[in-house]
C-alpha cells in the first residue's frame, strides 16, 4: 500500500521545477520555488535549484542573496554555498568569476574535497587542462576518488601527453567503477596516442563487449587490426562498423590506408584519422556520449 501511495505521489518541487526549467518557463520556476521557500526555508535543494535559475537568467545579486540564505542554514566554513555561486556565474558566462569561488570554497575548507573537485571538473569541461588538473589532482589528495573525477584526471593528463599518468588515472576510475566505458574508452585514447595496435585492440575489444552497437569503438578495432598489419579483418571491421552507423568518409578513409598496407606489403604506418572518431578525444572540452572526452555537467542533473 505505501508502495503504491509512493508510486502515485505528486513530483518534487524541485522535480517540478527542473521539467519548467527544460521548457523554457525559468519564470514559472523561480516562482514555484520561491513559493516552496516561503513554506519550507530550510529545503536546501530547492534554494540550490534556484541560485543556479537566478544565475542562468542573469539575476545575479538576487542568486548571491538566496547564497547568503544557504549558507545560513549550513554549517559555518560549508563550502557548497561558494560552489553553488559559482555555478550561478558561470551560468551567467562569468567563468572567472565562477572559478574564483570554486577556488574560495578550496581554501574556506582545507580538508574538504568539494571545492577542488568543483573547480577541477569544470575547468576540464572548459577545455583548461592546465588549471583542471592542479585542483582534480587537489581533490584527489583530500580523499575525492569517484569514477568521475578518475576519468577527468586521466582526460587532462592524457591532453598534456602524459600517457602513463593518464592510464594510471583511468585504471583508478575502472577501480571505483568497473562499468565505467569511459575509462575504457580513455584507456583506448592512451592506447591509439602512443600506436600500440595490441593494445588497443585489447581495449575497444573490452569496449564492444559492453556496447556491441558502438560505431567509433568498432572503428578503433578497425585501426587496431590495421595497426597489426591484419588488413582483411580490419575491412571486415569497417563492414561492421559502417552498419553500426560510422560516417562512410571516416570508413573510406580508414579503407584507403588498409589498401595501401596491402599494396606495399610494408608495415603499417600510423593510420590518417581523427582520434575522435575511434572514440579518442580531440578536446578535452568536446561533447558527446559515451567516447572519452564527455565529461559531466552539473547542468546534466540542473537546469
Amino acid at each position: 500500500m505505501a508502495a503504491t501511495l509512493a508510486a502515485c505521489s505528486p513530483p518534487s518541487v524541485t522535480l517540478r521545477a527542473m521539467s519548467l526549467a527544460r521548457q523554457h518557463h525559468d519564470d514559472e520556476a523561480v516562482t514555484l520555488l520561491r513559493r516552496e521557500l516561503v513554506k519550507h526555508p530550510e529545503n536546501l535543494e530547492a534554494r540550490r535549484l534556484l541560485v543556479r535559475l537566478l544565475g542562468s537568467s542573469g539575476h545575479l545579486d538576487q542568486a548571491r542573496t538566496e547564497v547568503t540564505e544557504l549558507a545560513r542554514r549550513l554549517p559555518p566554513n560549508d563550502p557548497t554555498p561558494s560552489v553553488e555561486l559559482g555555478h550561478a556565474l558561470e551560468l551567467a558566462h562569468q567563468y572567472e568569476d565562477a572559478l574564483a569561488q570554486y577556488d574560495h570554497a578550496a581554501e574556506m575548507a582545507p580538508t574538504n574535497p568539494l571545492g577542488p573537485r568543483e573547480g577541477g571538473m569544470r575547468a576540464a569541461r572548459w577545455g583548461e587542462s592546465a588549471i583542471a588538473r592542479p585542483r582534480l589532482e587537489e581533490a584527489v589528495k583530500r580523499g575525492a576518488h569517484d569514477e568521475e573525477l578518475f576519468h577527468a584526471l586521466g582526460l587532462v593528463r592524457l591532453h598534456d601527453g602524459e600517457l602513463d599518468a593518464a592510464a594510471e588515472a583511468y585504471e583508478k576510475g575502472l577501480a571505483e567503477d568497473p562499468k565505467a566505458l569511459e575509462c575504457l574508452l580513455g584507456l583506448a585514447s592512451v592506447a591509439v596516442v602512443k600506436g600500440d595496435g595490441a593494445l588497443a585492440l585489447k581495449r575497444y575489444d573490452a569496449i564492444l563487449n559492453r556496447r556491441p552497437s558502438y560505431a567509433p569503438a568498432s572503428l578503433g578495432r578497425a585501426w587496431a587490426l590495421g595497426k597489426l598489419h591484419r588488413v582483411d579483418a580490419a575491412n571486415q571491421e569497417l563492414d561492421h562498423a559502417l552498419e553500426l552507423g560510422a560516417t562512410p568518409a571516416t570508413v573510406a578513409k580508414l579503407r584507403g590506408r588498409l589498401t595501401h598496407l596491402d599494396e606495399a606489403g610494408a608495415k603499417p604506418p600510423s593510420v590518417d584519422v581523427d582520434r575522435e572518431e575511434l572514440g579518442a578525444p580531440a578536446d578535452p572540452a568536446e561533447p558527446g556520449a559515451p567516447r572519452d572526452g564527455h565529461l559531466p555537467d552539473f547542468r546534466d542533473d540542473h537546469p
